[in-house]
């Protein structure tokens, strides 16, 4: 999760590429998604949601990915939350 959070693309290229589950839970932001949403990186995030990271799942201090997002001020990645 501090690979999304911190939004290294290229990093979390790599691990999709290997398997990573994108749903996979724990620590202070719950999923990659949420981490990306909190941190307002776009792009991961989009690229979460290809790889079929789960918009709907609960967990972290935020709640879900939307909760996340709006929490972070991210109006760009709420939209992309909301579209999906």
């Amino acid at each position: 999760q501090s690979t999304s959070a911190e939004g290294h693309e290229k990093v979390i290229e790599r691990l999709l590429a290997h398997g990573a589950d994108v749903n996979a839970q724990g620590g202070h932001y719950g999923t990659a998604l949420q981490a990306a949403s909190v941190g307002g990186h776009e792009k991961v995030a989009v690229r979460l949601l290809a790889q079929g990271a789960n918009v709907n799942v609960q967990g972290g201090s935020y709640g879900t990915a939307l909760q996340a997002a709006s929490a972070g001020g991210h109006e760009k990645v709420v939209e992309r939350l909301l579209a999906h």
